[in-house]
């Protein structure tokens, strides 16, 4: 499966900015999606998952800010951030996972700056 991540840009501090990921297939088979980030120099951490049950999983930097969320129907993921802080910029990557097999989307950049 191909990943397609969207949605970056500049937004100001205490902003929001939601992230899109569309799946080049369905995505209802897949067992876990999520999110990552990474800045330049630094390794990819998790951001957010959830399964495809509905169950989801956050980082504790983003736990009540960020929430993550899937629509089978339209083969995308999101992860709608809401009052974002200057520590959120990152690239951030979505990331799927089914069977054994792992995907990786492009990364989308998000800044957080006034």
């Amino acid at each position: 499966v191909q990943l397609q991540a969207s949605g970056g840009g500049l937004v100001q501090p205490g902003g929001s900015l939601r992230l899109s990921c569309a799946a080049s297939r369905s995505i209802v088979s897949i067992n876990v999606m999520g999110w990552f980030r990474q800045a330049l120099g630094k390794q990819r951490e998790l951001v957010a998952t959830i399964t495809s049950g509905g169950s989801t999983n956050y980082a504790d930097s983003v736990k009540g800010r960020f929430t993550i969320s899937r629509d089978n129907a339209k083969n995308t993921m999101y992860l709608q951030m809401n009052n974002v802080k200057p520590e959120d910029t990152d690239v951030y990557y979505c990331h799927a996972l089914s069977g054994r097999s792992v995907y990786w989307g492009q990364g989308t950049l998000v800044t957080v700056s006034s």
